[in-house]
């Protein structure tokens, strides 16, 4: 899966997860930070993490979502698992 379509779709996970956003999620890019950047709080991350789990079909089981400094890493973690 290309990292573009992955960012595409943890866009429209936002949007789902953090229904308050202060931000667009088309401005989401690979450096924002999860929490500072996109303005999420822990049961907003909880909600992207059972969603990208649905979505993606992974599991982030084996590390902690405050081990992703950015978005980015995130994706990286995701094409990894789909490897």
């Amino acid at each position: 899966m290309e990292r573009s379509d992955i960012l595409a779709k943890l866009r429209d996970i936002y949007v789902m997860a953090v229904p308050d956003a202060k931000i667009d999620s088309e401005s989401i890019t690979e450096d924002m930070n999860l929490l500072t950047d996109l303005g999420m709080s822990s049961i907003n991350l909880l909600y992207m993490v059972i969603a990208m789990e649905e979505f993606f079909d992974i599991r982030f089981d084996d590390v902690s979502f405050g081990d992703f400094s950015n978005v980015g890493e995130v994706i990286d973690y995701i094409q990894k698992k789909k490897a």
